[in-house]
C-alpha cells in the first residue's frame, strides 16, 4: 500500500509544481481560506489513484469535504490534504506539502508527507519512518530511516508560521523553549520525526487532513501527538457533529513526556 501512496503523492506534487511554475490563481472558500488550481488538480490525481488501487476504502479529502462530500465511515479510511500550506504556496515559499494517511480504528497507521518544492518526502508505517529524496522528474531516488531524538537539555520548538497564537507563545516561554523554528504545513511533524526539533504545540484550528499524515510519520519515528488531556490524538468521524473533522488543540512530541 505504501508504494501506491508514494506514487499518488508524487503525481500530485507534479501537478502542484506545474501550477507553481505558471503562477497560481487564488480564490477563496466560504471560510475565507485560500484555494488554488493546484489544490484541485492535486486532489483529483490522488482521488483517482486511491479509487483505482483501493476501491473499497473511503476517502475524506479537503476540497471535496469542504463542499459537503464526507462518506460514511465503517472501518479504514484515507485522509487527504492535496496541498497543505496553501498560504506558503501562494507566497512562493517552499514549505507546502501533499499529505495522505490511512486511518484505522481512530489512529494514523500509515502516512506520507511530500514537499515537492524541497524534493523530499517522509513516510511512516508501523514502527518504521523514512526520509525519501525525490528527483526533479518526480522519481524516488533514495531513502534512509529516521527516528525522533531523545529530549536534549535545550529542546527546540517548531511552531506554525501562519497560526502562532498568544497561547503558543506562552507555552514556549513557560517551558523554557529558548530555540524555536517557524515553518508551514505538516513539515513540523517531520522535523520532530527526523530529530531536528522536539515539540510542536498547536493551539489554533486544524483539521484532521492537516495532521494525520504527519502524525503517522511522527508515531512511526517514536513520537506522539497528544490532546490536552494527555491522550493520543484520535481520528474518528462523528456525523452527528457539525465540526466532526476538526482537531482539538494538541502538542506533538518527539520524545514523549513522562
Amino acid at each position: 500500500m505504501l508504494e501506491s501512496l508514494i506514487a499518488a503523492a508524487l503525481s500530485a506534487g507534479k501537478e502542484i509544481m506545474a501550477v507553481h511554475a505558471a503562477g497560481p490563481h487564488v480564490t477563496y472558500k466560504n471560510d475565507c481560506s485560500p484555494v488554488t488550481e493546484a489544490d484541485e488538480r492535486a486532489e483529483e490525481v490522488i482521488l483517482s489513484a486511491l479509487s483505482r488501487d483501493f476501491p473499497d476504502i473511503p476517502v475524506i479529502a479537503e476540497e471535496s469535504a469542504t463542499t459537503g462530500h464526507v462518506p460514511e465511515i465503517d472501518g479504514d479510511f484515507f485522509l487527504v490534504d492535496p496541498l497543505d500550506g496553501t498560504k506558503e504556496f501562494i507566497s512562493d515559499k517552499q514549505d507546502f506539502t501533499v499529505n495522505i494517511a490511512l486511518i484505522r480504528k481512530g489512529a494514523p497507521m500509515l502516512g506520507i508527507v511530500y514537499a515537492p518544492a524541497l524534493g523530499v518526502a517522509w513516510t511512516g508505517e508501523r514502527e518504521t519512518a523514512r526520509k525519501l529524496f525525490i528527483s526533479g522528474e518526480f522519481e524516488h531516488l533514495s531513502n534512509h530511516s529516521i527516528r525522533c531524538r531523545a529530549k536534549p537539555p535545550m529542546p527546540v520548538a517548531v511552531i506554525s508560521r501562519s497560526h502562532c497564537t498568544p497561547k503558543t507563545e506562552a507555552f514556549v516561554t513557560e517551558n523554557g523553549l529558548i530555540d524555536s523554528i517557524s515553518i508551514g504545513s505538516s513539515l513540523k511533524f517531520c522535523m520532530l520525526a527526523e530529530g531536528a526539533a522536539d515539540v510542536y504545540p498547536r493551539f489554533s484550528r486544524t483539521m484532521m487532513w492537516d495532521t494525520a499524515a504527519g502524525d503517522a510519520v511522527l508515531r512511526a519515528a517514536g513520537g506522539i501527538t497528544l490532546d490536552m488531556a494527555g491522550l493520543p490524538l484520535r481520528y474518528e468521524i462523528d456525523h452527528s457533529n457539525d465540526d466532526m473533522l476538526a482537531n482539538p488543540d494538541f502538542i506533538a512530541w518527539g520524545a514523549p513526556p513522562r
